[in-house]
């Protein structure tokens, strides 16, 4: 998985994350690598409870590795760090949380909310520029400035999404990390936050790892797509590559689940179900491997055999 003439901007490398006990440790992430290319959109897929949410709290520094590196352009940033170098995680990561409601302070208004990183660095001159870049972050995102005074329970799901994006923006990064940041909103307002997201990576040319379950999702906006299993990255290749050509099995499950506009089409589609056991051998181990160009598998010669490789 290296880089061709392309800028890495994130580099994680041998990742694994543990939660619990040293005595009982739950690995959530098992050594897990991959690169994050600078201006593209980076998919990371996978059930509930995959890792996936996990390896995008790590590299913005909430959940501490246990194993491994992440780099953010050539800088190590996991572990520990200077405080300077936590000021430059802090100012060029940011993240979109899942739920745009939990993530917001009730009982703060939306000044506050947008302004805390500003806050948090003491990234403003005097009171009249805080206001500005507030005013601006807002608008950016399709908010009017006057919404500043309201509190998050004023506003619907989208609008409170829109905060959120815009608390990110404020900081002026040029790596976010949206964690499923549709999901809990309503169809109709879906389309609305990932055009705003793709409007904003070409007018500031962001990078975005884009985590989520919804492949249908993942297709439209990623450019390249992980597919995460139990803590371990099963499958990686350019977006349009993998729903084309899926090898994994899981890979194949979880495409054969999404939903077809054609009634007679969603009817007579089969489905596919990832049973683990059934690939495990001693005597056939799992490999990580170059299918072809940039599409990578962890497989065995079962798999391979069955996906006719």
């Amino acid at each position: 998985m290296q880089s061709d003439s392309k800028e890495v901007l994130i580099d994680v490398n041998g990742l694994s994350v543990d939660f619990g006990s040293k005595r009982k440790p739950f690995r959530a992430v098992d050594k897990v690598s991959f690169q994050i290319y600078k201006g593209e959109t980076f998919g990371l897929v996978g059930e509930s409870g995959s890792g996936k949410t996990t390896i995008g709290r790590t590299i913005i520094r909430i959940n501490p590795s246990s194993e491994g590196e992440i780099h953010f352009k050539g800088q190590r940033i996991d572990g520990k760090i200077s405080n300077e170098m936590d000021k430059m995680v802090t100012r060029k990561i940011q993240m979109i949380f899942q739920d745009p409601m939990a993530s917001l302070n009730e009982r703060s208004k939306v000044d506050y909310i947008v302004s805390e990183g500003l806050y948090s660095l003491k990234n403003f001159k005097n009171e009249e520029e805080r206001l500005e870049k507030v005013a601006k972050a807002l608008r950016d995102v399709g908010l009017l400035p006057e919404f500043s005074s309201r509190f998050p329970h004023e506003f619907s799901g989208g609008q409170r999404q829109r905060i959120g994006v815009a608390r990110a923006l404020i900081m002026e990064p040029e790596f976010i990390i949206a964690d499923e940041p549709i999901s809990a909103l309503d169809v109709s307002i879906r389309a609305q936050v990932i055009n705003l997201l793709a409007e904003l990576q070409k007018t500031r040319g962001l990078t975005y790892l884009f985590i989520a379950h919804d492949l249908s999702v993942v297709r439209f906006i990623t450019d390249r797509t992980a597919v995460i299993h139990r803590g371990k990255i099963v499958e990686l290749a350019d977006t349009e590559t993998l729903f084309e050509n899926p090898i994994h099995p899981y890979t194949k499950a979880l495409l054969s689940a999404i939903p077809q506009p054609d009634p007679d089409a969603e009817r007579s589609k089969t489905l596919y179900t990832y049973e683990p056991e059934k690939y495990q051998d001693a005597n056939d181990p799992f490999e990580w491997t170059e299918v072809e160009p940039k599409h990578f598998v962890l497989a065995n010669k079962r798999i391979m055999s069955e996906a006719g490789q």
